[in-house]
Formats: structure tokens, sequence, C-alpha cells
């Protein structure tokens, strides 16, 4: 059995404990940092009855909450402002389209209908964000690459497995290390900021929900704020809104330009998440024009794999699967306090 890292660069897995470290028979692990050893067996063990169990497991940027149970957060201080402001940007647009265009109409049913319509995709976006940034993208136990957890493999003679040196776990096919999260993650497209973690296998489903409900609620606001200037401009801002003319007017103006520039990345996110998912080609393969060594799905096939079942509503859905008391665990724990994983 041969073990070869990201470099191509062979080594066999004949290993010994020696020192709390894994050695080589010949020399040792030259693809590893000195001070960050392999985990032990036990250690493997317990990480890979954790995912087996469906508890997400953390890296070292994973915020863990009591217990065995793990809640997946990325502490990165850009990735942590850019989802900030993008709670921010979004409440904004709620408090704009609801106090200065929707509550001061006379039209009772134009407000009605709006209002429903745009803050019902607002929580949806929201939503979708959350499952995008606290969802498990697919990481690799970390540590794996132990001499039980490869024999347990039952490779054939000659068969090579890879290595990723930086995180120290067997790279499944299509896995790619992110410098970030510091994980390998399992069909990785990109890491995005917005949302404050690698999208991949497990959560790329949401973020495509992501992508969909800001651009529609972006399209909805450009709309009503052309129809809100050119009322208001036909009765020369005469009781058009609780707030004085150049307010609303500076308000509009800023919601028009986030609106475009929100409407403008996600439309075109959108559309290159559908078409690597229907290609079955992430965005970092296609990138390094990767040539394809599995059986890529059918269109269909592709969609089915990342939204799950049939085509229904519920793949719009980004609550589906949520289970609040499984949250409720995650968040709270059972015993008390939070720490953070090393």
């Amino acid at each position: 059995m041969l073990v070869q890292d990201v470099n191509n660069t062979p080594c066999f897995c004949e290993e010994r404990t020696y020192s709390g470290r894994m050695q080589s028979s010949n020399h040792r692990l030259r693809d590893m940092d000195q001070h960050h050893p392999l985990l032990s067996a036990g250690a493997d063990v317990e990480t890979g009855s954790l995912a087996a169990a469906g508890v997400m497991v953390g890296g070292p940027h994973a915020c863990h909450a009591g217990g065995n149970r793990t809640l997946w957060f990325i502490q990165d201080s850009c990735g942590m402002v850019c989802a900030g402001m993008t709670w921010f940007l979004v409440l904004y647009a709620e408090f704009v389209v609801n106090f200065v265009m929707l509550l001061p109409s006379k039209n009772f049913w134009y407000s009605l209908l709006n209002g429903a319509t745009f803050n019902s995709l607002a929580v949806l976006a929201l939503a979708s964000h959350l499952r995008t940034m606290l969802s498990d993208p697919g990481a690799v136990p970390k540590g794996n690459a132990t001499k039980e957890y490869m024999e347990s493999l039952q490779l054939k003679p000659g068969e090579v497995i890879y290595k990723c040196p930086k995180c120290c776990s067997i790279k499944p096919e299509r896995a790619h290390h992110c410098s970030i999260c510091k994980r390998c993650i399992r069909k990785m497209d990109h890491h995005c900021p917005w949302v404050n973690n690698c999208v991949g296998e497990k959560n790329q489903r949401f973020f495509v929900l992501f992508t969909m409900y800001i651009s529609l609620i972006s399209a909805h606001a450009l709309g009503l704020s052309g129809m809100h200037f050119f009322t208001c401009i036909k009765v020369q801002w005469n009781e058009c809104s609780d707030f004085s003319p150049g307010v609303s007017v500076l308000l509009l103006i800023f919601l028009c330009l986030e609106a475009i520039l929100f409407l403008t990345f996600t439309a075109v996110m959108f559309g290159t998440q559908l078409h690597s998912i229907c290609n079955d080609e992430t965005e970092i393969e296609r990138l390094k024009n990767e040539k394809p060594t599995w059986e890529r799905r059918m269109r269909w096939d592709g969609m089915r794999a990342v939204f799950g079942g049939s085509p229904s509503l519920l793949w719009c859905n980004p609550f589906t699967g949520l289970r609040l008391r499984r949250l409720l665990l995650l968040t709270h724990g059972r015993r008390g306090g939070s720490e953070f994983s090393v």
C-alpha cells in the first residue's frame, strides 16, 4: 500500500509510534509539520464516530458547544465582517422598503402584498445565509492518516491514496484543502467570505438558495424604488413619506445602488452555481482545468444530488432537514459553557 502526498511524493505507510509521533520506517514524514503530529488511532476513531453519528466535526476554527456536539463556525475576521455586512445590508433594505416606501403608502393592498413578499424573501435569504455559514461544507476528518485507518480501507496492492500534508488527512477524490478553514473539503467549489465558509458538498444547496433569494429581493427593491420615485415626483413629495424629501432621496439612492450591486453579483453567482451543478464540475476544478477521473452525473442527477429527491418546492426551502431540538443542543449543549477547538 502506497501513500502519496498532494505533491505526488510517495512514502510507504508502514509507521511506528515513537515519543507520541508517527514515524516512517525509513524516515519521518516530510510533508507534515513536525510540531503537529498525526492524531492517535483513538482520536481518529472518536472523530470518525462523531462524523458517522451526524455530528459536525469542527477544525481549528470551529466552535464547540459543550459535550461532543459541534457547531460549525469559521473564526475568520474578514469572513465575520463580510457576513455581518451582509446582514446589515439586508436589514437596511428591510427598513427602507417597510418604513420609507410601504407603510406611508395610502394603498393598503399594495403595501400588504409587497410587504409580505419582500419580507418573506428576506427571511428566506437570511435563513439560507445562516444555513450556509453554520453548516459543515463537507470537511474531511482531520488527522485521519494513521496506520490503523489506512489498514481499515482495505486497499488493493499497489493502490495509491493521497494525503494532505497541511491537515494530515487522507484526501478523498475531488477534495481540496482550504487555507482559511484549515481543512480539506469534499467537492470544494470556493471559499466565500460573504457567508464566512467554504461552499462544498454539504452546503452548496443553501448557498444556491442564498444567491437566488438575494437576487430576488434586490430586483424587488429596485422595482419598488422606481415606483416610489415615480409616485413621489407626481405629488411633489407631499405626504409621500414620514421622512423629509432629502432624507428619503438619500435612503432610496443608497438602496438602489446596493440593489444593483447585489443583483448583479448574486445573479451571476446563481447562474454559475447552477452551471457547475449541471456539469458536475466545481469552480476549482474548472479553474485548474482538471480532467475528470470520475463519472459525471447528468444534469438532473446533479441537481438531485445537491438538492435531494425529486424536483419540488422543498428544493427552495432552506429550513428542510433542520431539527429544532438538535439546533438547541448544538447551541447550548448539555453542559454549560462553550469552548473553541485547538
